[in-house]
């Protein structure tokens, strides 16, 4: 039997193979540490990271209103590099609590996915 770790790598890669960042629309990716969240937009064409975020520094707040805050923070960096429309990565992750707030606080920054 695989443990949990194992078992989200399968569906991180599962996911993987069907979505891919391009220039146009660029791949944001969720990462998600017990303490920390990590946000990054990805060209997967070139390999670069366009824009990230994390919660690096907000420690005083609960992990739902920091995941909030990195999805306002990587809203905002990505409409200043000029990116309106993201494919959304959970990155293996279920979707709901902290990497839903991301994704809600996204949308309502301004971006599209």
């Amino acid at each position: 039997m695989t443990n949990k770790i194992e078992r989200r790598i399968k569906i991180k890669y599962r996911v993987r193979n069907k979505i891919s960042g391009t220039a146009a629309r660029p791949r944001m990716s969720v990462f998600r540490s017990n303490k920390q969240i990590y946000v990054q937009i990805i060209n997967d064409l070139t390999g670069t990271t366009l824009a990230s975020a994390s919660s690096l520094g907000m420690e005083a707040c609960p992990k739902k209103e920091q995941a909030a805050k990195v999805g306002e923070l990587i809203a905002k960096k990505a409409l200043e590099a000029g990116i309106t429309t993201v494919v959304f990565d959970r990155n293996g992750y279920l979707y709901h609590g902290r990497v839903k707030e991301v994704a809600d606080a996204a949308r309502n920054g301004g971006l599209k996915f």
